[in-house]
């Protein structure tokens, strides 16, 4: 095979993608020509083992009549081609190996940002759907909207005797979280005993649900 030859058949692989397949091939020539480079060795060593330098000639300058001239002549000949084929092909397995590399490398960057922008998506999908929590009380200020007072929420919220159970039970500062003009807010609150109607000196009026 020479080197027009190798050039020619691994064109065709190196204009479009590179698939295993393309890699097995390549291969495939790899062994074949290092088999015929082994042949033609053999070739040699039947010629007195002559080897690729040893002169063809002998000590008074004419041609030795001990060995097959042309066939040492053609085998040289040809190892050389073949070797420089192997080279072409060796060559063209590495940019095959780095090309499959690179594109793996490309898949998996791009699987990991299509898996980050699925888990975004269902993530904000699942924000949405829950929404903000749900006001069950009025009070504190002026249209503030209590959305969890102590342990008391929107889910468990009956009536305003179970904010009274609370205040009533607590030994510390309550966790208040209210809606006040469309901001959330967490506050702390203090219960104390007082004269006057209401609780903790607060309107708190409970929401139609």
């Amino acid at each position: 095979m020479s080197d027009e030859e190798a050039r020619q058949s691994g064109g065709s692989s190196q204009a479009g993608v590179v698939t295993v397949s393309d890699v097995q091939e390549l291969m495939r020539r790899k062994e074949e020509i290092e088999a015929q480079i082994k042949a033609n060795y053999d070739v040699l060593e039947s010629q007195k083992g002559i080897g690729m330098n040893e002169p063809l000639v002998d000590c008074e300058g004419y041609p030795r009549s001990d060995v097959d001239l042309y066939q040492v002549r053609t085998a040289r000949h040809n190892i050389i081609c073949l070797q420089n084929d192997h080279k072409a092909v060796m060559k063209q397995v590495e940019e095959a190996l780095h090309q499959l590399h690179a594109r793996d490398k490309e898949k998996q960057a791009r699987d990991m940002a299509e898996a980050h922008k699925e888990a975004m998506s269902r993530k904000l999908g699942q924000s949405e759907s829950q929404g903000p929590p749900r006001a069950f009380a009025k009070g504190l200020q002026v249209d503030d909207e209590i959305v969890e007072f102590g342990s008391v929420n929107t889910q468990n919220f009956q009536s305003l005797h179970n904010i009274g159970s609370v205040v009533q039970h607590s030994e510390g500062p309550l966790n208040v979280t209210v809606i006040r003009r469309g901001e959330k807010h967490q506050l702390r609150l203090v219960p104390t005993r007082w004269a006057g109607k209401g609780l903790l000196g607060c309107n708190i009026i409970p929401l139609q649900r």
